[in-house]
């Protein structure tokens, strides 16, 4: 079902916009008004110039966003223009990528500072230039910072560490020539970290290593050299991305709990430990071109969760067991231009829908694909066998030596102990001793503790300290919707009204109203949505709170409504760009890759990250809400976990079958010219790739299939709509390299 609806979404069409209002101090919009001067008068600023109202209240969009509360500014994004990049950068401004001579980012900096209530700021591709001043750190609130493809250089500011409310740092593409920072652990909140495409060097900074919370570490693209240390401290650490840097050590112990690894292109050595097999939640592994020994370990194949596998360009030598099991969601794998001998185990012997594989520049025993000699792989084990016995001469020299020199100070250093330890129990009976309370997981009340069934990922991510969810008087939530106006209706549909609503604080808010036709006692219904809000996801509109129609009234039961409040989001849904008529917001078919991919994240997570999962979502188009960068965010999931009502409702289809036969009516006009002319969106037949439109056509028509079991598991949709896109992408990139040329 998920799969058929994930194929409507391509085809259906419906729409509508939220207004966004403010009222902004004319102080801070003179600051403003100043940032656009010192920035040159971007094009993405243009909108200043003929807007003569509160800037608070100009429509959100991919180029500038303005966000404001209590008549302050906490929120501002600017995209520039200026993509194109120069390796030969060398701090002097250039014509026309960077901001001129005249600019100062000291000055610059100075007037950013006096928006002391931002807590967003993200300046992207603007041509700003010069080394980051010390001042930055004025921005005391900021919790996100992204200046993306600037100009930048220098170091990164030691001051930033004082930054203690970052939870995101983002300064990508830059040309910061320093060492990674060592106080980053002074940011205890800090949870996206990402320096890639600059010229830092040193080694991997061991702060790091104790920040508890970070979750997305990416450095790639550097020049960091050393050893990568162990980093299974960082339980939270979902994402590690190192590529292309001179990393040079051997392969440590990681996270658990890791779900992206991205190593290739160092000096990484040895051969992959054994505990790479323990890494149950591991789906994206790329470790190519580097210097790794020994044969593949076959747990790799199997890891339960694994859909990418690349071990391209290494020095691995061996055969590969056969039979050798392989995961069912593994997709793509590449073990090409080693060193590998013997028989092509059976599931790597051929490519199919479900899984590519690409094995030449080995020594396999096979006709497919290019080949070496078998001499040619031999070589290389005499040359690893020779290597090893130096090795193993090498360690039990230095085993020999360091015999010695521990006998010779062993009586000196148990001396030096003594004093050390006497010394340490006298200061220790100086002090009086600190009181060390338990951190439990954050705002999980204990009667979701009892039930395991509504148990969720998010909630496990007690670090992560998830707000609990507030609780809304009616009255708040009247005051907010105007007594729920009809002119503050956004829409209707078969789960109840939709309202925008303004809280006293001036945030923006979306709030649904849930007719229940089952009772529930009180503490029962908050603590299913306490549940509901728990689900954080970045492609899920955020749950603010929630109002029990009745609550105080009646303590036993509650029989009738239940508002939801929401994160607003103010620029419209997927289906309003799918029948749009202005060129300009015309969706390319790689626009519509990217938010079915963001899409289909959100219902993964949904149907695995919660307990049982959350399998009825409300996925329809206009359900698909997109933020200024075109980001999608699904909206009206997981109601099924406060009533099983909404969930019988869906299930009785309302249409579904109909839709279905004529899915499948479409599906078969595929094979011709013709019919996909007649079917398919014209901008897509204009935007799309061949290969691409395929791979998606093939997924659709087996999610529709009448054969039950036939039909691919949710990771085999995803992995085909990535793969999808990786395709168009490279097609894209090829055009555009033709057009320049």
């Amino acid at each position: 079902m998920g799969s058929l609806q994930l194929y409507l979404i391509v085809s259906l069409s419906w729409a509508f916009f939220f207004p966004y209002t403010h009222q902004l101090q004319s102080s801070q919009t003179q600051i403003l008004l100043q940032i656009r001067k010192h920035l040159e008068y971007p094009s993405s600023l243009e909108v200043m110039n003929t807007f003569d109202g509160d800037l608070c209240n100009v429509s959100p969009s991919r180029e500038m966003t303005i966000a404001c509360q209590n008549n302050v500014v906490t929120e501002l994004r600017i995209m520039g223009d200026k993509f194109v990049k120069f390796r030969g950068f060398n701090g002097v401004p250039i014509p026309n990528q960077t901001l001129s001579e005249r600019f100062s980012i000291g000055s610059f900096v100075t007037t950013l500072s006096r928006l002391s209530s931002l807590r967003v700021l993200s300046l992207i591709s603007l041509g700003i230039w010069g080394p980051l001043p010390e001042k930055i750190h004025r921005l005391s609130s900021l919790e996100f910072l992204d200046l993306s493809s600037n100009f930048i250089f220098g170091q990164i500011p030691p001051k930033i560490s004082t930054m203690v409310q970052l939870y995101s740092m983002v300064l990508d593409g830059n040309y910061f020539n320093d060492t990674v920072p060592d106080w980053l652990d002074s940011l205890t909140n800090l949870t996206f970290l990402s320096l890639k495409r600059n010229r830092l060097t040193g080694q991997f900074p061991s702060s790091l290593c104790r920040i508890r919370t970070l979750a997305d570490v990416s450095l790639s693209h550097n020049e960091i050299s050393g050893e990568l240390p162990d980093l299974s401290a960082l339980t939270n650490l979902n994402v590690l991305d190192m590529r292309d840097n001179k990393l040079n050590s051997v392969l440590p112990v990681m996270p658990k709990g890791l779900v992206t690894l991205l190593l290739s292109k160092n000096a990484l050595s040895g051969e992959i430990p054994k505990h790479f097999g323990r890494m149950a939640q591991l789906q994206h592994l790329d470790l190519s071109s580097n210097q790794l020994t020994r044969s593949p370990p076959p747990f790799l194949f199997n890891l339960p969760n694994i859909t990418y596998l690349n071990l391209a360009s290494n020095k691995m030598s061996g055969s590969l067991p056969n039979p050798l099991r392989c995961s069912t969601k593994l997709g793509y794998v590449d073990i090409s231009d080693n060193k590998l001998t013997g028989a092509l185990p059976t599931c790597l012997g051929s490519s199919s829908d479900k899984r590519m594989v690409k094995f030449g520049g080995n020594c396999f025993s096979s006709d497919l694909q290019h080949q070496h000699e078998a001499s040619f792989c031999a070589e290389s084990l005499t040359e690893t066998g020779k290597s090893r016995r130096i090795e193993k001469l090498l360690i039990v020299a230095a085993f020999v030596s360091g015999a010695i020199i521990l006998i010779v100070l062993l009586p000196f250093g148990l001396i030096f102990l003594y004093r050390r330890l006497c010394k340490r129990t006298v200061q220790e009976l100086s002090v009086p001793p600190k009181v060390v309370q338990e951190n439990s997981p954050a705002a999980v009340p204990s009667e979701l503790l009892a039930s395991a069934r509504f148990i969720s990922q998010a909630m496990k991510l007690g670090a992560q300290t998830v707000p609990m969810c507030r609780s809304f008087s009616f009255q708040e939530l009247k005051d907010a919707t105007k007594d729920f106006d009809k002119s503050m209706l956004l829409g209707e549909g078969s789960i109840g009204k939709l309202y925008r609503g303004k809280l006293e604080n001036g945030t923006l808010v979306a709030v649904r109203c849930l007719p229940l036709s089952k009772k529930y006692s009180v503490q029962n219904l908050k603590v299913r949505l306490d549940v509901l809000s728990k689900l954080h996801h970045p492609h899920l509109v955020g749950l603010f709170g929630h109002c029990i129609e009745g609550d105080g009234h009646d303590y036993s039961t509650v029989k009738q409504v239940v508002l939801l409040v929401y994160e607003y989001v103010p620029t419209g849904n997927y289906r309003s760009l799918l029948t749009e008529t202005y060129p300009e917001k015309v969706l390319k078919w790689s626009d519509r890759l990217t938010i079915l991919i963001g899409v289909a994240k959100a219902i993964h997570f949904l149907h695995t990250g919660v307990i049982p999962g959350s399998f009825n979502n409300r996925l329809k188009t206009n359900n698909i809400l997109l933020d200024e960068h075109r980001i999608p965010k699904l909206s009206d999931y997981g109601t099924s976990i406060i009533t099983e009502e909404i969930e019988k409702h869906e299930a009785k289809g309302q249409g579904t079958k109909s839709r279905k036969n004529l899915v499948e009516d479409d599906m078969a006009s595929f094979g011709s010219t013709d019919g996909r002319r007649r079917i398919v969106d014209p901008v897509v037949l204009t935007t799309c790739s061949q290969e691409s439109l395929s791979r998606v056509i093939s997924i659709t028509k087996k999610c529709i299939s009448t054969d039950v079991l036939s039909r691919p598991s949710f990771e085999d949709v995803l992995w085909n709509l990535q793969y999808a896109a990786q395709v168009q992408a490279s097609t894209d990139a090829e055009q555009k390299s033709d057009s320049i040329s």
